[in-house]
């Protein structure tokens, strides 16, 4: 099993260390079909994130020019956005929704809550139950409950490495995503993921994208962990939006 295109890639417009054309560059270079640049959204804080929305145009154009090089790479413009709010929206609203070709979302880190009320739910509740452990319960509530109204309510294409550092309950949410057709990411980057959460995951109905969530040119493309997690789960292309049988190589 191999994939053929990285959709979670970073670029200096957010957390990334190279630009728009090197990681096209460096996908051509690796064979890969389809590239995404998924920037951070813009309630990222401390420059994690992209300044505004309308930095989309700018990340458009250069995908243009770089597309005009690399025609063999299909340069996909995405967004990893945050959920900001319990009740599941996005720093990506809806009705701009067209802006990106490919959404990816979760929760993350130091992120601009929607409202005070969403941050003490979402993050107070995810800090603080480091201090008092009946927090722990809800935390996990309140984090289930916020990524499947975000599935539900918006378009999200891959939900990017669920659960890690926010809990959820991943029966809930993969089934969940198999119903409104939001795909499971297995992180490369992030190895936290067991094979048995994948196979629960799995029996669920939710399918699956390997991503590489590189922020450097140099990791564009690198899926090795995230395979071998597929495979010790015993997933194969059925499962995996983007990959393919190697003996698929070429045809």
């Amino acid at each position: 099993m191999y994939c053929f295109a990285d959709y979670h890639t970073h670029t200096k417009y957010s957390h990334g260390t190279g630009t728009v054309l090197q990681n096209v560059a460096a996908a051509a270079e690796r064979g890969l079909e389809i590239i995404a640049i998924s920037d951070h959204g813009p309630n990222h804080l401390f420059a994690y994130g992209i300044k505004n929305l309308a930095i989309l145009e700018e990340i458009r154009q250069d995908l243009i020019e770089a597309n005009s090089k690399y025609p063999r790479v299909k340069a996909l413009l995405a967004l990893e956005a945050n959920i900001i709010s319990v009740d599941g929206d996005l720093d990506l609203p809806m009705e701009q929704r067209d802006k990106v070709d490919f959404l990816q979302a979760n929760i993350h880190a130091m992120v601009r809550p929607k409202t005070v009320g969403d941050g003490f739910r979402i993050w107070g509740s995810h800090y603080g139950k480091k201090m008092w452990r009946p927090l722990s319960k809800t935390s996990l509530v309140v984090n289930t409950d916020a990524t499947i109204r975000a599935v539900e309510r918006n378009k999200i294409d891959v939900l990017t490495h669920p659960g890690l550092r926010f809990e959820i309950d991943y029966k809930v949410v993969a089934q969940a995503c198999a119903t409104y057709g939001t795909a499971f990411e297995l992180n490369a980057s992030k190895p936290y993921l067991t094979p048995e959460i994948v196979e629960l995951v799995a029996n669920e109905g939710a399918k699956f994208v390997i991503g590489s969530d590189a922020h450097s040119p140099e990791r564009v493309g690198d899926f090795f962990s995230a395979l071998m997690l597929a495979e010790q789960a015993g997933l194969t292309p059925e499962n995996v939006l983007n990959a393919r049988y190697k003996d698929d190589l070429g045809g």
